[in-house]
C-alpha cells in the first residue's frame, strides 16, 4: 500500500480500471460496503518479502500480495524494472544478512537453480522474493531480470486447486499470491502466521466476491 502512495503521487493521471467508480476504502481497496480492515490480523510472521510488482499491479483491487505483507513484519514492494531496479532494491539483493530465494514455478526454471526446502543457514535469512503480477508478467520478471539470475528458485506444490477465482490462471493448479504465501510461511516453520493468512485471504475473497454478483464462489 505505500508502494501504491508513491505511485500516486507521481502519476500524471488516473489509474482507471474496471470497477473505478465504485467507493472503495481507501486501506483495503475494497467497496466500502465490504471492507476488510477490521478483520486484518497483526504482524506476526518474522520472515522477510520482497515483492516485485509488475507496473499498475499496486493499484489493483483483487491483488493479494498486501495481505501477505499486513500478516509479516518485514516486506517491501518495488514496480519491477528490467534496466533500472531501484537502488533500495539493489542494497536488499546484495546484504550479507539475507539469502535471496525466488518464488516460481520449477516447470519454468533451471533445473540446477531449485530448490524443494527453505535452505538452513544460521547466518543468513531467506528472503523471500515474489514476482506479483499476472502468470505472463511473473514470466517476463523471472526469464528478463539479469539481477535475479543468480539466486535459488523455491517452487510451491499445492495439495490442492486454487480458492482464488478472481482473475483467470493458466493452470487450475497455480495459486494466487496470498495462497503461495502461506505456502511459503508454513515452509519457513511460521505455521501460526500460515493459518493467519489463510483465514484473512478466504475473508478477503468472500467480501471481494460480495462486489461482483456474476461470480460464483
Amino acid at each position: 500500500m505505500a508502494l501504491r502512495q508513491q505511485e500516486l503521487a507521481c502519476s500524471t493521471r488516473p489509474f482507471i480500471t474496471r470497477g473505478s467508480r465504485v467507493v472503495r476504502c481507501d486501506d483495503c481497496l475494497l467497496p466500502q460496503l465490504d471492507c476488510i480492515c477490521a478483520a486484518r490480523p497483526l504482524p506476526s510472521a518474522n520472515s522477510p518479502f520482497v515483492f516485485l510488482m509488475a507496473k499498475g499491479e499496486c493499484y489493483k483491487p483483487s491483488n493479494t500480495g498486501r495481505l501477505i505483507a499486513d500478516v509479516c513484519k518485514h516486506n517491501h514492494a518495488f514496480v519491477w524494472s528490467r534496466t533500472a531496479p531501484q537502488p533500495e532494491l539493489l542494497a536488499l539483493l546484495t546484504n550479507p544478512h539475507y539469502q535471496p530465494i525466488i518464488i516460481f514455478p520449477h516447470e519454468s526454471a533451471p533445473a540446477q537453480r531449485c530448490i524443494s526446502a527453505v535452505p538452513e543457514n544460521p547466518n543468513k535469512v531467506p528472503l523471500f522474493i515474489m514476482l506479483d503480477g499476472t502468470w505472463r508478467e511473473a514470466g517476463r520478471m523471472f526469464r528478463k531480470s539479469a539481477y535475479l539470475q543468480t539466486f535459488p528458485v523455491l517452487g510451491i506444490q499445492p495439495e490442492k486447486l486454487s480458492a482464488y477465482g478472481l482473475r483467470e490462471a493458466s493452470h487450475a493448479h497455480q495459486l494466487c499470491t496470498a495462497e503461495v504465501g502461506v505456502e511459503i510461511l508454513k515452509l519457513a516453520g511460521e505455521n501460526p502466521s500460515a493459518q493467519a493468512l489463510h483465514h484473512y485471504f478466504l475473508h478477503f475473497r468472500q467480501q471481494y466476491l460480495k462486489g461482483k454478483p456474476h461470480s460464483k464462489g
